[in-house]
């Protein structure tokens, strides 16, 4: 956060680049940014019902979730182990940022090693079992896809190990 505001960077640089963007739609139209934010405001009615469950989810989550399961499995006493058992989790964790990113917020405030949360992260990016079958063996066909995670496969690993390689926790 920045010293002395309740406003973080992240949400900082959002609300400059708003802003902005906004500036810039009123100087081609005068009536685009009431359209963007019409459109932001429908987009915000779509993500809302589901963002809600998911916080939700996430604090069930942290409560039900032994700390001890999470640091034996996840932690960085697990070491590779852990790297590796988080890899195949993000493979296997179905949906998209509303589930993915709640659990891994649940995963990180029980005990999760770094190394393995980024490894986890990076295997649920590269290898959503959700997105493969609903849209890249539909319209890219299943050659494609095996030609693109095969070669693929060890980036979890690598990124987890490489984080727990120079980043010391």
């Amino acid at each position: 956060m920045l010293r002395g505001s309740p406003v973080d960077v992240s949400t900082a640089i959002l609300l400059v680049l708003a802003v902005i963007f906004t500036v810039l739609a009123y100087l081609k139209d005068p009536g685009l940014p009431w359209i963007g934010a019409r459109n932001g405001f429908s987009l915000l009615s779509f993500i809302l019902p589901r963002l809600i469950p998911a916080l939700i989810l996430t604090g069930m989550l942290q409560v039900l979730i032994p700390q001890e399961f999470v640091s034996r499995y996840f932690g960085r006493e697990a070491g590779f182990r852990g790297i590796v058992i988080a890899s195949v989790a993000g493979v296997l964790t179905p949906g998209g940022p509303m589930v993915s990113v709640p659990l891994m917020v649940a995963l990180a405030n029980s005990g999760a090693g770094l190394a393995a949360l980024v490894a986890y992260m990076t295997s649920w990016s590269l290898f959503g079992v959700q997105r493969i079958i609903a849209w890249e063996a539909p319209l890219m066909g299943w050659h494609f896809v095996a030609v693109r995670v095969i070669p693929s496969l060890a980036f979890p690993v690598v990124a987890g190990w490489l984080v727990s390689f120079f980043y010391q926790e």
